[in-house]
This record gives structure tokens, sequence and C-alpha cells, in this order.
């Protein structure tokens, strides 16, 4: 999945908040769908997020993965390459992170894959501006600030070029690249989740009738006595 912001205005459509939640909710009850589908066919399942910076990756990943096993839907964000990573088959250090039956891996790629940073920066032998000020500014998100957000955006066009050649290069009836427009983040995130529940036939699993049991009382005693003495968590809200 390619993230790509054409870094103009969207359209002034406002999407509402409780619209928006509405239709995540309905489309995270399709993904616990296809995660029980994963699981029963024992299905491999590689989705793979690529995008400039402030494009909105983390917020459409989190939104997948928000209501579903962790055990089954893997995030995968690997750091820039070591030095002898640098000098391995490029799928190397990736291939050791892919799916075991019956888990779907989600591999966000940030820039640090050889069609974006490394061939940009050399690691190889208008984003959002207004997103990239709040990252400046906000404490809470300064830690997505990378020492290459900054030169990446006066260099957006040789990204777009790397872009290009990737598509290119990689782009096949068998793992094909999807577009995703991310200017409006909560209609990417809406697409993404719809798009990504059509690519993937699944069905429902029936699912035995869950009875709750009572708790059982043998063996029964006090057991907030015996906590007496020992440290708790101070309760300050």
């Amino acid at each position: 999945m390619e993230m790509a912001s054409n870094g103009k205005a969207v359209d002034g459509r406002k999407f509402k908040r409780k619209k928006y939640e509405k239709a995540l909710r309905t489309l995270q009850a399709e993904l616990c769908k296809l995660q029980a589908w994963v699981k029963h066919k024992g299905l491999r399942v590689i989705v793979v997020f690529e995008g400039r910076d402030a494009a909105g990756k983390g917020g459409t990943i989190r939104a997948i993965t928000e209501r579903v096993s962790p055990r089954v839907f893997r995030q995968v964000a690997l750091p820039a390459p070591s030095d002898r990573e640098k000098s391995q088959m490029y799928l190397q250090r990736y291939i050791q992170h892919f799916p075991a039956a019956g888990e779907i891996v989600i591999f966000d790629r940030s820039w640090y894959n050889r069609a974006g940073v490394e061939y940009v920066m050399g690691f190889c032998s208008e984003e959002q501006h207004r997103r990239f000020e709040a990252r400046i500014n906000d404490p809470l998100r300064q830690w997505k600030l990378s020492p290459m957000d900054l030169p990446s955006r006066s260099r957006w066009f040789d990204y777009s070029r790397a872009r290009d050649k990737m598509l290119k290069a990689t782009d096949t009836k068998y793992a094909p690249w999807h577009i995703l427009r991310s200017d409006d983040k909560k209609r990417a995130r809406l697409n993404c989740i719809a798009h990504l529940l059509k690519l993937i036939p699944y069905k429902d699993v029936p699912q035995k009738k869950i009875k709750l049991p009572k708790r059982s009382m043998k063996g029964a005693y006090d057991d907030q006595a015996t906590l007496k003495g020992r440290r708790f968590v101070p309760e300050r809200y």
C-alpha cells in the first residue's frame, strides 16, 4: 500500500467524528472476522505500507490493528539498516519477520528502504507542512522526527522519482501496489481498511457458543487480606 499525498488541500468536506467512528467500528468488526478466517485457514498474509513521512501510515496501521489480536496482526517497523544489513540481500532482514500460518504481518517501511531513503540519501554502498511543524512543536510528537525528515522535504521530487522507479520495478499482478490518497487522514483510513477487506476473501467462521461459568468458591479465603503490607501503586487520579 503506497500512502500518497499530492501536497494539495483537501476538498473541504469535513468528516464528522461520530460518522467516522461509526464507519470505523463497522470495518474493524469485519477485520475481526478476517482475523478469525486467517487463523481458521492457516493463511499467511503480508501487507507493506510505504510512503513519505507524515503521509499517515502510522494512524492507518493503528486503525487496522486497534481491535484485533497482536498475535495475529503483527506490525514490523525496522530501523535504518546496519552496516552488516547493508551488505545482505535486500529481503534478508525482512524474511525473519514473515508470517507463520494464521498470521498477518504489516510492514511499516517508512523511509528505511532502498527505494526511498537508502536510494535518495545514499544508504546504499510539500509533505504536509502542518504535520511536520506539529512534530517540531509538540513534545508528544517530537519522537516521530528522524534525521531524515527535514532533508526529505528539500528533496521532494528526488523521492517522487525513486517512488516511480520502485513502482515500475515491483508492481506486479501477483503482489500489486495500491496507491492510497491520504490528504484526508480519516477517509484514508476507512478507504484503506475497506480495500484491504476486499482484497482478501474471507467468510464467517462458525463459533462455539460461549457460556460464562460461575466463579468457583472452592478453597475460598480472604485474598485481599493477604496483600496487606505489600507495595501498591499510589492512586493519584
